[in-house]
């Protein structure tokens, strides 16, 4: 492949530093480069030159080697932004059908081509902003923003990723987004996100309260406290809602996810849907075994509401929001008072909020990880009734994990035992794992889409950032 390196560095521009955000002409040049290279277009190119361009590189000349590159190489398939270098050629990430190499275009003032250079990509920690960002205030160590980097890497523009890192009960706050293909830090710990089913952590905590205050016991049928004939004279208790062995299915029979507006798709599901389906549809497969499922946790969050006769935001609130001092953690959208980073599609685009009306217990909650490091933080006081029922194992769900109510309890990923949930809607993904032993802990909140391809990432980056809390 070196014999198709090629290089022409015609400059008619100054040595000029323009930072490492991808200019907007840089970007449209770029792409038209692209789009007329992989459509054979090479008189298009040939045209995008400036003069000095074209006279040091003719026609005959441009096509010989763009059409060489195509016969060995192939289509041009992805292109990132990764820095400028000599402080005027924008350098791009660049891969090939049958390569990858880092393809730097310069232009002039009237946004021409006045230098390109097209050579081997040697893979380097791209993440300079955010290692410079973090050599000023020490926040987090080289290590961690490279796992940080690789891992929101593959996510779109206007991605934005929220982290609070406790380390031995103490906490820092780190944020990056996404713009222009490059990947900066940011300040966004008292951000809003959906926290999709981690709010499962918060609806069993609410039952433990319950539990600590003698209203329930854990093994208790919730059916008499609904006051309803359940279907075929099934019943269902208060553990098997929080630990996922109630046999329920994931969702409702009644709720018809093709029927729906797919970018909102709980929100007209309502008390009397939930109500029709426990008198007339319900059906139970695999009781006691687990099987996850997002109606049992709403079904626990409406059952405690019944009980306290109050809203189940108000349960929250009165129980675990004041109690631990999380202003900005609610389910309701009239209630937020900071800023709310809007969930966006695999494309970056914005996508709709998720309400989730009567099964709220399943996925409801927004919130930051400002409010969550100290809900976390409180879990590390063994006095604490109510948190530690929470992540007392209550079933073995394989030989790598147990759970308690609501959290799962990983036991494979770390020599110490993790505590763990995530969460996904149509705009957001997070993930929090905290050790209780170690008072250590990870929470990610992010606007990526629970449908994006690479949403494992956030678990992933999770994991990966508690094992480095876990060194000497």
């Amino acid at each position: 492949m070196r014999k198709m390196i090629f290089m022409i560095l015609t400059l008619m521009v100054v040595n000029v530093s323009f930072g490492q955000t991808e200019k907007p002409e840089n970007k449209i040049v770029a792409e038209n480069f692209v789009k007329n290279y992989n459509n054979n277009d090479y008189k298009a190119i040939f045209s995008m030159f400036a003069e000095v361009m074209q006279n040091a590189l003719p026609i005959d000349k441009t096509t010989e080697f763009l059409s060489g590159l195509k016969a060995q190489a192939g289509n041009i398939t992805y292109r990132e932004f990764v820095k400028y270098e000599n402080g005027s050629f924008a350098s791009y990430k660049t891969i090939f059908e049958r390569a990858v190499f880092s393809l730097n275009i310069s232009i002039d003032n009237n946004s021409k081509i006045n230098g390109f250079l097209v050579k081997p990509f040697v893979e380097e920690n791209n993440s300079e902003n955010v290692i410079n960002n973090l050599s000023k205030n020490q926040l987090i160590t080289k290590e961690q923003s490279e796992i940080i980097f690789n891992k929101v890497k593959p996510f779109p523009n206007n991605t934005q990723i929220s982290i609070a890192i406790i380390r031995n009960g103490k906490v820092s706050y780190y944020g990056v987004k996404k713009s222009n293909d490059t990947i900066l830090s940011t300040e966004n710990y008292k951000s809003i996100f959906e926290i999709g089913s981690i709010s499962k952590v918060f609806t069993s905590t609410l039952l433990a309260s319950f539990i600590t205050d003698k209203k329930i016991k854990l093994n208790d049928d919730i059916n008499s406290f609904l006051n309803l004939s359940f279907n075929n004279g099934i019943k269902i208790s208060f553990k098997e809602l929080a630990n996922h062995t109630s046999g329920l299915p994931a969702l409702p029979t009644n709720l018809d996810l093709t029927a729906v507006n797919p970018e909102n798709p709980y929100k007209e599901y309502n008390k009397t849907d939930l109500d029709e389906y426990l008198t007339k549809n319900l059906e139970l497969s695999n009781k006691g075994e687990y099987q996850y499922s997002n109606l049992g946790a709403g079904l626990l969050g409406y059952t405690l509401s019944k009980i306290s006769n109050v809203s189940y935001d108000s349960l929250l609130y009165t129980k675990i929001f004041s109690k631990y001092n999380m202003p900005n953690s609610t389910t309701s959208f009239n209630k937020i008072n900071s800023t709310l980073i809007k969930g966006i599609d695999n494309k970056g685009n914005e996508v709709s909020n998720w309400e989730f009306s009567v099964l709220a217990g399943a996925g409801g909650i927004l919130s930051n990880v400002e409010d969550l490091a100290k809900f976390a933080i409180a879990q590390f006081d063994c006095s604490n009734k109510e948190l530690k029922l929470t992540r007392k194992k209550t079933f073995e769900v394989n030989e790598n994990m147990d759970i308690g109510l609501g959290w799962h309890i990983l036991k494979s990923q770390s020599e110490n035992v993790w505590n763990w949930h995530n969460g996904g809607t149509g705009g957001y993904s997070s993930s929090m794992v905290i050790d209780t032993k170690t008072k250590n802990g990870i929470i990610i909140l992010s606007n990526v889409s629970g449908y994006n391809p690479n949403m494992g990432n956030i678990d992933k980056l999770c994991f990966e950032l508690m094992k480095t809390l876990e060194k000497k």
